[in-house]
């Protein structure tokens, strides 16, 4: 490919995912994921402040896109109401051409120790964007953080061709079915 060519950052990530899977990623450097991308290795630092951010750079669109749905919903709205509209403000995000890079980067990280705690870190942003909202409109958050974690690890899933918004829609449904049934448990040992 031309170095001209429009979609660096996608470039980079397909290079990326392709060499940390191919030769792991601590043996894969900015150079060679660049060169693999047909770039620079500035190309590379004007997208991703390290290698590691190529994993976890669309992680503040997705805090937007949640803290801003939950904010936007109407007042009436109750709190898996504005779950539900943060979930599907994600299939924005997670689409199916997407979805491919999901069981790369989830091998990827399973395989360094140093990437699973960014993933946790990265999450519990997220889930604190979800929860800063709730929280401002006055909403009980625990639920956020357990519908966004199961939704992404469904859809995330390598045989998974569902798209997002009906795997988020089912990760609520879930929810609060598990959570009706923990309300009949507590109130028949009452």
């Amino acid at each position: 490919m031309a170095r001209w060519e429009p979609n660096a950052a996608e470039r980079l990530e397909r290079a990326a995912l392709a060499l940390f899977v191919e030769r792991g990623y601590d043996a894969t450097t900015v150079a060679e994921i660049a060169d693999r991308a047909g770039l620079t290795k500035s190309t590379f630092f004007r997208h991703y402040a390290d290698k590691r951010e190529v994993l976890f750079g669309g992680q503040d669109i997705l805090s937007g896109l949640f803290a801003d749905a939950i904010r936007t919903a109407p007042p009436s709205a109750t709190a898996a109401d504005c779950l539900a509209a943060a979930l599907e403000s994600a299939a924005a995000v997670f689409t199916a051409d997407r979805h491919d890079f999901a069981p790369q980067r989830l091998v990827v990280i399973a395989a360094n120790g140093e990437l699973q705690e960014r993933q946790l870190l990265k999450r519990a942003h997220l889930a604190a964007a979800m929860t800063d909202a709730l929280r401002a409109r006055g909403t009980d958050e625990t639920a956020a953080r357990l519908a966004f974690s199961t939704a992404f690890v469904r859809w995330a899933a390598e045989e998974n061709r569902v798209p997002f918004g009906e795997i988020a829609q089912s990760a609520l449904r879930d929810l609060r079915a598990s959570a009706t049934a923990l309300g009949a448990e507590a109130g028949a040992r009452a």
